[in-house]
C-alpha cells in the first residue's frame, strides 16, 4: 500500500510500505479521508513521533470502510464488512489502509460524508475532553476558546454552544472575525487591536467571568487573564503556540481556587480514549445528526497535496478543518 513518508529534508513523499496485518482485536480500514492537524506538522518536523506500536507516518483521524475484522473484534463489536467508520489513531492515518482496535472506531454519524467524518475524531475528542471532562463546563457558564479560526476552535465553539455555554474567542483580524461569525461565539476579540485580558476582565465585571478556558495559545495572555476567571475556574493548557512562558499571579489562584491544568489527548491510555470516544457517540453524535452541531470543513484536497494542506495550517489560512482524500485503484 501507499503511505505518506517524510524524507530527510522534511518533504512528504507518497511511498510504498508494507500492508498492515491486523491483530485479533483490530479491524482493517480502507482509508478514504484523513483530517489534518497541527500535530501532523510537528510530527513531520520530528517533534511529535507516533506512540510505540503505531505506524510512524502522520495522521490522527480518518474515515473509511471496514474491509477485514479480527476474531476478537468480531466478538466484541457490532461492526461488519463495508461499514462506514471514523477512527482516532495514535498515528498512521496518511495511508491507504490502517489497522484499528475495535474500541477506537466510531460509526459515521447519519447524514455525514466520509470527508466530514474524517474531521471528527481528533478535534471532537479533544474538545469534549477539555471542555467537559477536564473543564467541567456546564450550561450557563462561559468558555474562552482562543484562536477562533483554527480547526479545533471550529469544533469547540459550536460544541460549547450546543451544550448551553456562552463563548468568548479571539482572532487576529476583523476579517477573520467576520468569517467565523457562523460558529456562534458570543464575543470575538481582535487581539491585534484589543488586549484579550482586558476584555476577559470586562466580561467578568458584566457578570460573565470565564469558567473554562481551552487554551492552545498560552504565553503572556494566560497569566494576564487568569486572575479574572470565575471562582473555581479551569484554565486548560492544550498547546503553547503563543509562547511557553507566562507570569502567573499566585494570589488569585489561591483565593479563587483556580485550576491551571495541562492536557494532552495523545498520551492518554487506550482505555481512557475508548471511554472518551464512547461518550462522544452517546452525547455528541445525536447533536451532529440533528444538525445542532455541524462539522466545519475549510478545504478538501487529495493526499498527494499534503504539502499545500500543511501550508494552509502553518500560515493560518484555514478557517475550519482541512481534509485530505485518499483514492484507491478499485
Amino acid at each position: 500500500m501507499k503511505a505518506m513518508l517524510v524524507n530527510d529534508g522534511g518533504t512528504p513523499i507518497w511511498s510504498d510500505v508494507e500492508n498492515p496485518v491486523i491483530k485479533p482485536e483490530e479491524l482493517l480500514i480502507k482509508i478514504r479521508a484523513v483530517g489534518v492537524n497541527r500535530a501532523d506538522l510537528l510530527q513531520r518536523q520530528g517533534k511529535y513521533p507516533s506512540p510505540e506500536g503505531c505506524p510512524p507516518w502522520m495522521g490522527l483521524e480518518i474515515a473509511g470502510e471496514v474491509v477485514q475484522i479480527g476474531e476478537e473484534a468480531k466478538a466484541k463489536s457490532d461492526y461488519k464488512i463495508g461499514d462506514k467508520v471514523c477512527a482516532l489513531l495514535g498515528g498512521g492515518g496518511y495511508a491507504e489502509y490502517v489497522a484499528v482496535k475495535y474500541d477506537m472506531l466510531m460509526p459515521v454519524p447519519k447524514g455525514l460524508s466520509l470527508e466530514q467524518a474524517a474531521a471528527l475524531p481528533e478535534a471532537y475528542a479533544t474538545s469534549y475532553l477539555n471542555l467537559f471532562i477536564e473543564g467541567h463546563l456546564e450550561a450557563g457558564q462561559t468558555a474562552f476558546i482562543p484562536a477562533g479560526a483554527s480547526g479545533l476552535a471550529s469544533v469547540a465553539i459550536p460544541m460549547a454552544k450546543a451544550f448551553g455555554a456562552r463563548v468568548i474567542t479571539s482572532v487576529l483580524s476583523d476579517e477573520i472575525a467576520e468569517n467565523i461569525k457562523y460558529l456562534g461565539a458570543d464575543v470575538i476579540i481582535n487581539s491585534t487591536k484589543q488586549d484579550t485580558s482586558l476584555v476577559i476582565e470586562k466580561e467578568a465585571e458584566n457578570g460573565h467571568p470565564v469558567n473554562v478556558s481551552m487554551d492552545c495559545l498560552s504565553g503572556e495572555m494566560l497569566g494576564k487573564s487568569l486572575p479574572f476567571m470565575a471562582r473555581g475556574g479551569y484554565w486548560i493548557v492544550i498547546s503553547t503556540l503563543a509562547g511557553i512562558e507566562t507570569n502567573v499571579l499566585l494570589r488569585p489562584l489561591l483565593t479563587k481556587g483556580l485550576h491551571l491544568v495541562g492536557s494532552m489527548l495523545r498520551n492518554r491510555t487506550p482505555q481512557f480514549k475508548a471511554e472518551l470516544l464512547a461518550s462522544l457517540v452517546k452525547n455528541v453524535w445525536p447533536k451532529i445528526e440533528d444538525g445542532t452541531i455541524k462539522p466545519s470543513i475549510y478545504k478538501v484536497m487529495p493526499i498527494e497535496q499534503t504539502e499545500a494542506a500543511h501550508a494552509l495550517l502553518q500560515e493560518g489560512k484555514s478557517i475550519g478543518k482541512v481534509v485530505l482524500t485518499v483514492s484507491h485503484e478499485e
